[in-house]
């Protein structure tokens, strides 16, 4: 952007915070968005806006910008597509025999069979659930608010949630990180899905490591009653390095690197927003603040 200063808060934080009228953060310092007082609009570096609602002290009425982008939503598809294929075919298991020296078929359902259903309609929900649809799985969405995907039955609020998650043999979430989404990978959630699917249940979770109760999957695992899981995020990462998580074979672990954003994608996103708001005073893909999504 010829002709403006940028600066990086790590490398310059002796810069006059009066003079910032455009921010873009991930995991801000507390306190520091709300330091500069004629800041115009606040955008996040990454799909997620969770990380600057945790500031206590955010500033009210600034309007808060998500990155969209096809190359974040492409790469976030990739990652879950792999994995439900990953689970469809055994792919662990032929890793184990193969170190076995182990010659040995085993049965799978083809994607047809197998009934997937995504938590989080939004751009990267959607996409994810049109993709897989293509490879063939029985998908179903669902999402707090309606949503409308062809060819894709969709569920919304908490009255179609179970009838949701009893038609769903893999559960891939999506979802924004809120207080009503906060550990809802939980035991409750487990002991709805259905164990008379094509195979058992699995979970694959590329939102928020908030949104899943560890404990409740390791003893799900150990039971026999989840096949399976692939997570990408977790409450604290790195993770933890006592984990069982590490050590369960059907579980697939990723360092949060299912759709890392590129920063040359996220500088010409933000300087396209940042020309439109100066030209005609428009944003897209703003946040609803009361529901912190």
């Amino acid at each position: 952007m010829p002709g403006r200063e940028i600066c990086n808060w790590r490398d310059n934080k002796k810069i006059d915070r009066s003079s910032v009228k455009y921010a873009v953060v991930w995991k801000p310092d507390p306190g520091l968005l709300a330091s500069m007082p004629n800041l115009e609009v606040i955008f996040s570096a990454g799909a997620g806006v969770d990380h600057i609602f945790e500031d206590t002290k955010l500033p009210k009425n600034i309007p808060i910008v998500r990155f969209v982008d096809p190359d974040l939503r492409d790469r976030m598809s990739e990652w879950i597509v792999l994995q439900c294929l990953m689970h469809l075919r055994q792919q662990r298991s032929y890793d184990r025999n193969q170190r076995q020296h182990s010659w040995l078929e085993l049965q799978q359902p083809i994607a047809s069979e197998v009934r997937v259903g995504v938590m989080g309609l939004g751009e990267l929900g959607k996409d994810a659930a049109l993709k897989l649809k293509m490879m063939g799985f029985q998908v179903s969405g669902w999402s707090r608010s309606k949503k409308n995907i062809e060819n894709i039955p969709t569920f919304a609020g908490d009255n179609d949630f179970n009838e949701f998650l009893c038609q769903s043999d893999i559960i891939v979430n999506l979802l924004p990180l809120t207080n009503k989404t906060t550990g809802i990978l939980s035991r409750d959630l487990i002991e709805k899905l259905p164990q008379n699917g094509a195979i058992k249940p699995v979970i694959i979770n590329a939102g928020r490591g908030g949104s899943q109760v560890a404990a409740d999957i390791i003893t799900a695992l150990q039971k026999g009653i989840l096949g399976g899981v692939s997570l990408d995020v977790f409450e604290q990462e790195p993770l933890s390095e006592s984990s069982a998580l590490w050590d369960i074979e059907n579980v697939i672990l990723t360092p949060h690197v299912a759709a890392v954003s590129s920063m040359l994608a996220l500088a010409s996103y933000v300087t396209q927003c940042i020309e439109n708001y100066e030209a005609n005073g428009s944003l897209t893909n703003l946040v609803d603040t009361k529901s912190g999504y």
